[in-house]
């Protein structure tokens, strides 16, 4: 029954949350479910207090101003037109015959500059219902097209984006954003071809079939005014800027605090203010500075473009950082309450036994999570605060370095989650004007594609020692 218990409750979540029930009320609910179904009733009061209110609050603490900051330099990019200026730019590179790259490529260098994924969506969105149509590309293969370039690489595989799920595993391992470089470039290769490769089939596909874009389409985009972009090259400096502060500032930080930082050396409390671990916060504090550099670039080039809406701007990306912030908290409060059950030590133990192997049980503990839980970030948080300390004892005992623990982490984060009901492909299909039934078919072999490469990557290690 204790498993059962942590089944149940998490067949629940994903599936309120497919039916587009909000995480932040349900999450609890599910966790106290579990917690009833474990047949410790007298306890739902504690757990709530202590257990899942605790722990959503320490992810708050940790990650609150990376979602906010992230948010904020994502809607000045794209108020400043320098999304459409970067999309633009990409296009006439690869050329609108190869109309399906050169979303990708659009897509991954927005979202590795620090863009959201939801805005990059809005973004990118326009020109690729423009070139598809023009190329007579079915519309269907556009949301797959963009996932490839937004869901993939440029979000977790990538060393030094600064996307949330490259984040979460520094103050796990101790790591950095650029944590096993070469995987993680080799991974997002095989990435980037396969997908493509795919996707170019499918194009082929329809072509013989003699279909094309389509008609009767809902949610096409209207014609946009493109007079008046920032030129590309002031479009690129911040996301640059970004790039090369935070990987400056994650190599510098720790020197400014080589004996970490204890309050007590300024009058403060040690058991009120706990002393500062500085390699558990070096890359965040680093993204956060870097992020704060690259939206005073975006202002000090674009204001007057932007000085009217920005307000409204600001007000909009701020309040989706506080809702994406809860949503991930809520599911980390979520694990913490399943994790401190005894049907959840029981399925911990099967993921973590299968293999000797710490790489390999973290990377399958995270795609079930993510794929249980609908997100990358949930997912990821739920099985390194569970496993986290486990896998890296083992790998010290192995020699295995903790960047590649990183890198796999982030990577099999971005593998399963990618299912029906997780909510970026939900809203990705909404802002095209298409359903799972028409697209999600592609979405899928990409995560196919994606999941397996984990396994490559760490096959990559294991064989040759490459990281």
């Amino acid at each position: 029954m204790a498993i059962l218990a942590v089944l149940i409750s998490l067949g629940l979540l994903m599936w309120v949350a497919y039916r587009g029930f909000s995480v932040i009320l349900f999450a609890p609910i599910c966790a106290l479910l579990a917690v009833v179904l474990s047949g410790n009733i007298d306890q739902i009061l504690p757990f709530f207090t202590g257990v899942f209110m605790v722990k959503m609050v320490e992810f708050i603490k940790l990650y609150f101003p990376i979602f906010l900051l992230g948010a904020v330099f994502g809607k000045v990019i794209e108020l400043s037109g320098s999304a459409h200026s970067i999309s633009k730019l990409i296009i006439h590179i690869v050329g609108e015959k190869r109309a399906i790259l050169a979303i990708v490529l659009a897509g991954a260098v927005l979202t590795y500059g620090g863009v959201s994924v939801f805005v990059a969506v809005f973004a990118l969105y326009p020109f690729a219902s423009s070139l598809f149509r023009e190329a007579n590309i079915p519309k269907r293969l556009i949301p797959g097209t963009i996932g490839l370039g937004i869901f993939t690489v440029s979000m977790d595989a990538l060393p030094g984006t600064p996307q949330i799920q490259n984040v979460i595993p520094t103050s796990f391992f101790g790591t950095n954003l650029y944590a096993a470089p070469i995987l993680g470039i080799m991974g997002s290769l095989i990435i980037i071809t396969f997908g493509v490769l795919y996707l170019e089939w499918r194009k082929k596909q329809a072509v013989q079939a003699g279909e094309g874009y389509g008609t009767g389409h809902i949610n096409e985009p209207e014609s946009s005014d493109q007079q008046n972009l920032p030129h590309w090259s002031i479009a690129l400096l911040p996301l640059i800027a970004v790039g090369v502060a935070n990987k400056v500032l994650t190599t510098v930080i720790p020197n400014w605090y080589a004996n970490g930082f204890n309050f007590e050396t300024i009058g403060l409390k040690a058991k009120d203010y706990p002393p500062i671990e500085i390699k558990k916060v070096a890359g965040i504090w680093g993204l956060e500075i870097a992020l704060v550099i690259g939206i005073l670039l975006v202002l000090v080039f674009n204001f007057q473009h932007i000085r009217r809406t920005l307000q409204t701007g600001l007000n909009t990306g701020i309040a989706g950082s506080l809702l994406a912030t809860i949503n991930t908290a809520s599911e980390y409060g979520y694990g913490a309450v399943i994790a401190a059950l005894p049907g959840f030590a029981l399925v911990k133990q099967g993921l973590t036994t299968f293999s000797g192997n710490p790489l390999i049980n973290e990377a399958v503990s995270i795609n079930i999570l993510a794929g249980m839980t609908g997100s990358a970030s949930g997912g990821l948080s739920i099985a390194l605060a569970s496993i986290g300390q486990d896998v890296l004892t083992k790998a010290n005992a192995m020699g295995i370095d903790p960047e590649v623990l990183h890198r796999v982490a982030s990577m099999a984060a971005g593998g399963m989650d990618t299912l029906p009901h997780n909510g970026a492909i939900i809203t990705l299909l909404a802002i095209t004007g298409l359903t799972h039934r028409q697209s999600y078919k592609d979405i899928f072999a990409l995560t196919i594609i994606k999941t397996l490469t984990v396994f490559v990557v760490i096959a990559l290690y294991m064989i040759f020692g490459i990281k």
